[in-house]
């Protein structure tokens, strides 16, 4: 969010990204500083030019102006939060977690000191995606310590978020059983592709296989280009359907998981199924 493929915290990366874009709201220009400002106002005008740039592509000008934000005002909950979004912006593509530029320990920073905050608007997402980064490190059972209160908050309204996460470190923990319960509460968003990904390798580790196929055909047949394109639920029911005897389906979805990147370590997987 996990699998048996070391792609796994790439999906949980991007799945917390697609809430954290969400939840930084409409991007609106900054309105020219006029006569003195506090460090706080100047705080928030290099937050709303940080989500302009972010919004116009560039997230290396955009981390700049919220470090500035920060620096201004170490209270910003806001600006706090919208650095860990950043900088973990930096862990997706085909190298993930490999990549030079990913740097989990500063989104594990940016994301304690926005709960440490504890801003009633960012102080849910902050919770997520520090448990999300934990889930990343190998720190499960802090992650699911983290996690816990957020999918028993009714106010909390990405809560199958909250619920995909916690299942995915109860799963990583060995907790199957709870793993599972909680996965089934966040694909109840039946456009939770990632959830129903993660419920698949639930019961794969289960030894469930009809169940864990029909999590991963669930996970790529939502309507949604990312999730179509979700590579490694294509591997990991391909490698459930040679494992039920489906011969040519399975190839099918190598065919399809090799189609979208034949550059990641998943996608290598396809190919060397495909290759005699």
């Amino acid at each position: 969010m996990p699998s048996p493929c070391r792609s796994e915290p790439r999906i949980a990366v991007v799945s917390l990204l697609t809430l954290a874009v969400a939840s930084v709201g409409v991007c609106c220009s900054a309105a020219p500083a006029t006569g003195a400002q506090s460090p706080q106002h100047q705080s928030d005008t290099e937050y709303d030019l940080a989500r302009d740039y972010f919004y116009h592509g560039d997230t290396r000008i955009a981390l700049d102006h919220v470090q500035k934000a920060v620096a201004l005002d170490d209270q910003n909950a806001k600006a706090l939060y919208f650095a860990a979004v950043l900088y973990a912006r930096f862990c997706e593509g085909d190298r993930g977690l490999a990549s030079p530029d990913c740097r989990m320990q500063d989104v594990e920073k940016y994301a304690r000191l926005a709960v440490k905050v504890d801003d009633k608007v960012t102080i849910r997402d902050s919770k997520n995606l520090l448990g999300q980064v934990l889930i990343d490190q190998g720190k499960y059972a802090e992650a699911i310590q983290v996690l816990l209160p957020l999918v028993n908050d009714p106010s909390y309204s990405s809560s199958a978020l909250a619920w995909g996460n916690l299942g995915w470190a109860q799963v990583l923990s060995g907790s199957l059983d709870s793993g599972i319960v909680s996965l089934q509460n966040a694909v109840t968003q039946p456009k939770f592709c990632v959830g129903h990904y993660r419920l698949g390798v639930a019961y794969e580790k289960k030894g469930e296989l009809a169940l864990a196929e029909s999590s991963f055909t669930n996970a790529v047949q939502v309507d949604n280009p990312d999730c179509q394109n979700l590579q490694d639920a294509w591997e990991a029911r391909g490698r459930i359907r040679v494992r039920l005897g489906k011969t040519a389906d399975a190839r099918a979805d190598f065919e399809r998981c090799k189609e979208i990147s034949v550059e990641t370590p998943t996608g290598k997987k396809c190919f060397q199924e495909l290759t005699p």
